[in-house]
């Protein structure tokens, strides 16, 4: 009998969540409102006080953050070509350009040896990318900016439940963007949100996040920046609220999910396959992505496929962003980031997620060996 289908990600909602989400509907108050509010005061409380303001998705988080940090026109951004594109999209987007740096082999994020090399006079900011969860090394990225004066703005769209040196992952820092799309640990279905530095960037972050637009009494309007439509609804925030409350429950289960996977392959599977596992990482990471690097005779495609004949979806995060064709117009080609080219080919996605049992990781593991040794 074929087993069933094991996604490589599926959001886990409970009854709770959804009556809140029926409540919110039948309230008559379905856009931003009251449980904006509420779960942006939950996030801030989480993050140590610091001001933080939801949006409609962790892209416009970080457009908008790299808006309030001043960065346009023939400034240059530094960030990691191992990203889903949106990274390097909003640098685009707010007329800078971007600069690729690669990536270190073993954590798959930015190589910080080869960061400071890629800083030129017009620098303004870097996007340090959290790939699975996984931090960077926060003392060194936070040295590096400081000492060459350059804003931070820190892609933790994977990281909600990540910490540095026992603090968690945006209760320090820059600018630091979280995004709760339908796949991440936390979710509102689409959304993200921004932490901020202080009371004048959370109010920037508003106008930018609605058209710009100042209120003041009953009918006072003003429009003084151009904004845009990132504004999150109450139904996305409901779910949040109900989501977030659990935050430490998924990350332990993630945890020994991940814990799990590591003793189903076994101390000689990377050595008798040619693979390439994640860093057993359990002090930083929330475990978003089990990523794996495939051998060289195996392309991610046939493995993909195989993988399908056995009911088990497999995702990639992610192809090189520069070797799309938008950024080869720019002037990208291969060979300018080995690492980052070699890595963004192979890796691929196992199943996580919270239902997940200790079966199901055995499964994909049985899966992973058999496709391996065709």
């Amino acid at each position: 009998m074929t087993e069933p289908f094991l996604p490589f990600a599926k959001p886990s909602i409970d009854e709770a969540t959804i009556a809140a989400v029926a409540e919110v509907l039948r309230s008559g108050w379905i856009t931003s409102g009251p449980k904006v509010a509420q779960f942006e005061a939950q996030l801030s409380e989480y993050f140590g006080g610091r001001p933080v303001r939801t949006f409609n998705s962790g892209t416009g988080t970080m457009e908008i953050a790299l808006r309030i940090a001043g960065v346009g026109a023939g400034d240059e951004v530094i960030t990691t070509p191992i990203s889903w594109v949106a990274t390097a999209n909003v640098i685009l987007t707010v007329g800078a350009t971007p600069v690729f740096v690669d990536i270190d082999p073993a954590s798959r994020n930015i190589d910080l040896d080869l960061l400071e090399a890629a800083i030129t006079p017009r620098t303004r900011a870097i996007i340090p990318v959290f790939l699975a969860g996984l931090p960077v090394d926060m003392d060194r990225l936070y040295a590096i900016a400081k000492k060459h004066q350059l804003r931070v703005i820190e892609d933790a769209a994977q990281a909600l439940g990540s910490t540095w040196q026992g603090k968690p992952i945006g209760s320090f820092g820059d600018l630091v963007s979280f995004s709760f799309q339908a796949n991440k640990n936390v979710t509102t279905g689409e959304g993200g949100c921004l932490v901020l530095n202080n009371a004048e960037e959370a109010a920037l972050a508003e106008k930018y996040r609605l058209q710009g637009v100042t209120r003041s009494g009953f009918d006072g309007i003003d429009v003084d920046v151009l904004g845009g439509k990132f504004n999150m609804t109450d139904i996305a925030a409901a779910i949040g609220i109900g989501q977030f409350a659990q935050l430490q429950t998924i990350t332990s289960a993630r945890h020994a999910l991940a814990r799990h996977y590591f003793a189903a392959f076994g101390t000689e599977f990377e050595a008798q396959y040619g693979v390439q596992l994640p860093p057993a990482d359990f002090t930083t990471t929330n475990w978003h992505l089990f990523e794996i690097v495939l051998p060289e005779h195996m392309t991610r495609s046939d493995f993909m496929a195989a993988m399908k004949e056995k009911n088990i979806g497999i995702g990639y995060h992610y192809p090189p962003i520069h070797l799309f064709s938008l950024y080869r117009r720019l002037g990208f080609r291969e060979g300018m980031f080995p690492v980052a080219e070699r890595v963004g080919r192979r890796i691929v996605t196992l199943p996580l997620f919270r239902t997940m049992g200790k079966q199901d990781v055995e499964r994909v593991v049985d899966a992973v060996k058999s496709v391996l040794v065709r």
